[in-house]
């Protein structure tokens, strides 16, 4: 399969994004009509807008017991954890990882591996920077539990950034989702942590730069069916 040169610099964008973008675009021919040059400034900024919500299509690893990051970014936090009480996993700390979105990233996120949504809960709160450590308790939030075919759980939360105003999660309790399938979508920077099943090790390291439905974040160990 070729791939053409346009494809390569020319990504689909998200329906959430539209509204921005004819929102920035607007703006730019008022610009234009005010003053030249600050119209050039408004045509770039619409051009970036378009980029944060572009959505690309992911190639998943067809392997078993393959967990995938449910976002572009970097790894920041890596730590012993208690999951968000809402989700019902317990509260005994599981190994947490955190992705951390610059708003350069793709924003559109994908479940790590395939399972079926046992518990979606929102929960309002601040908007300090996603970066930090204290921000997975304070900030506004929204958090998935997933049961995986073998019973275990592991959970998925997306937090809202310094500049975040709206995270968006277009899957419901009950559904199930496979491997790098999205379900939702964090509005200008912010972070998704990811609470590993009991055992199971990250494979990943601070620092690292991750590609949602991609890169590899941990093994499940589970048999390959048939």
């Amino acid at each position: 399969m070729s791939v053409s040169m346009m494809s390569t610099f020319v990504k689909p964008m998200h329906p959430e994004g539209r509204k921005f973008v004819a929102i920035a675009a607007a703006i730019t021919l008022i610009l234009f009509w005010l003053w030249e040059p600050l119209g050039w400034i408004g045509a770039g900024l619409t051009v970036w807008v378009y980029y944060f919500f572009r959505d690309p299509e992911r190639v998943t690893p067809d392997r078993p017991g393959v967990m995938v990051s449910p976002a572009d970014g970097v790894i920041s936090l890596l730590e012993p954890a208690v999951p968000p009480a809402e989700l019902g996993l317990g509260d005994q700390p599981m190994t947490r990882v955190s992705v951390f979105m610059s708003v350069f990233n793709c924003h559109v996120n994908r479940l790590p591996y395939e399972g079926t949504l046992t518990k979606v809960a929102y929960r309002p709160g601040k908007f300090l920077n996603a970066s930090l450590d204290k921000a997975s308790e304070d900030n506004e939030r929204n958090g998935l539990a997933v049961q995986i075919a073998d019973g275990r759980q592991y959970g998925v939360v997306q937090i809202a950034g310094l500049v975040a105003r709206r995270i968006l999660c277009w899957s419901k309790e009950g559904q199930h989702l496979d491997s790098g399938e999205r379900f939702g979508l964090i509005r200008f920077g912010s972070r998704l942590d990811i609470y590993l099943p009991d055992g199971v090790e990250p494979l990943v390291e601070i620092g690292q730069t991750m590609i949602a439905g991609e890169t590899v974040l941990a093994s499940l160990d589970v048999e390959a069916e048939g």
